[in-house]
């Protein structure tokens, strides 16, 4: 099981996470996957558009929804989510591993950084995350790129994929890679249920 929560601007029933949960859905991945949305995001729905607070603020809810998780199915479970509910994940992930309660995080495109920005680093928890973590990166990410990451202070508990000139969403430039976005979220979905399934 894997629970998995949305980006800052886009809900849990996006088309990128729509489209990601049903490949690790398919049968030769067999991951289950649990979605679920931040306040600020279901506010929208009812007309209600709030900005996204700041990614520690969210962390209770995060605890919250992974408690619910784990009260359905049992523990530990795999956490995680798409850029910056991936960070959040990450800022309660060593508490919830050393509680028994999470074994792993998968993060699909970290914000290392705000594009523009690279002087903003949100690195620091992760010099000393003890919880096996998989990031699938995109090369050109303008949130950290295949240049910039190597350079940063990260726990040796870290494991990033790097995707080909993907860009934040993982999609590349076809002329330019050879590849294609499909080919791309393929790779993710493959690398994340490997990761999801292996043994402790």
């Amino acid at each position: 099981m894997l629970v998995l929560a949305h980006g800052a601007g886009a809900a849990m029933d996006s088309p990128w996470l729509e489209r990601f949960a049903a490949l690790l859905a398919e049968p030769a991945r067999g991951i289950r996957v649990a979605r679920f949305e931040f306040a600020y995001m279901a506010a929208r729905r009812s007309g209600t558009r709030k900005p996204p607070p700041r990614a520690e603020t969210l962390t209770g809810e995060y605890r919250e929804a992974v408690a619910a998780v784990t009260d359905a199915v049992g523990a530990p479970v795999v956490i995680g989510g798409k850029s910056m509910g991936g960070r959040v994940a990450s800022l309660v992930a060593d508490e919830l591993h050393a509680e028994g309660a999470v074994s792993r995080l998968a993060v699909l495109g970290y914000p290392f950084h705000p594009p523009g920005s690279p002087e903003k680093l949100r690195t620091a928890h992760l010099e000393h995350l003890e919880t096996p973590t998989l990031i699938c990166q995109g090369s050109r990410d303008p949130f950290g790129t295949r240049e910039e990451v190597p350079g940063y202070a990260l726990s040796p508990a870290i494991r990033i994929l790097w995707l080909d000139d993907g860009e934040h969403e993982l999609k590349p430039r076809v002329k330019n890679s050879g590849h294609t976005h499909a080919e791309h979220l393929a790779t993710a979905a493959d690398a994340v249920a490997a990761f999801v399934k292996r043994p402790r």
